[in-house]
């Protein structure tokens, strides 16, 4: 297992990678007849019949998710120093170094001040930035700064493991191997004991699975 920790003191935000036009599927579902046909497969034969069309769907699907949506927060003026963790949340997405899927355990945290965000919306906003081609470590730090900016401070830390196809089933193949990326901001970045309550909580929700 590998660990990053990020912090939004030193990381710069950046631009959010995806697809700068419409998919023209027709064009895609092309390219997928010809790939086959270089692998030397017959796209005619039976079984491959309309497979590119149904790639070239699945891919202007996949890479057209919908939107992160307005999270919805709700006034709790009572509320103050507690500690909201959403677990359980996973989601796929893309290598964008060998195009393979990865699928991402996603745990976010945070912490109220007299408001708290739909719980919802956190699969949500996770499902937005896994469609597309991504890096785990990029994807983390998206969840983190759209959850900062959703709350209105920096008072957010995002857990996400996940599970490689292209470390599991190339190169070295090791199907055990999972990845770690923590971006903690605010108060998760400063204060121990609230970071060190979210990492024993994060990893006792994958341990349960």
């Amino acid at each position: 297992m590998t660990t990053s920790i990020a912090s939004p003191a030193v990381v710069p935000p950046a631009a959010a990678p995806g697809p700068t036009a419409a998919i023209d599927t027709g064009r895609v579902a092309g390219l997928i007849h010809q790939l086959l046909v270089e692998l030397g497969e017959d796209p005619a034969r039976e079984g491959l019949t309309g497979t590119p069309d149904r790639v070239a769907a699945w891919w202007n699907a996949f890479l057209s998710p919908d939107g992160a949506a307005t999270a919805t927060c709700f006034t709790e003026s009572q509320l103050g120093g507690q500690l909201v963790i959403v677990g359980g949340m996973s989601v796929w997405s893309l290598c964008e170094h060998h195009m393979l899927p990865m699928n991402l355990q996603v745990t976010a945290g945070y912490v109220p001040d007299g408001e708290v965000v739909g719980l919802s919306k956190f699969g949500r906003i996770s499902q937005h930035f896994a469609g597309r081609l991504q890096v785990q470590e990029r994807f983390t730090r998206q969840v983190a700064e759209y959850l900062g900016d959703v709350i209105g401070h920096e008072d957010v830390a995002v857990a996400v493991r996940g599970m490689h196809l292209c470390m599991s089933m190339r190169g070295v193949r090791m199907e055990e191997a999972r990845t770690t990326t923590v971006h903690s901001g605010g108060r998760f970045g400063t204060d121990l004991v609230l970071s060190q309550q979210f990492l024993t909580l994060t990893t006792g929700l994958w341990g349960a699975r």
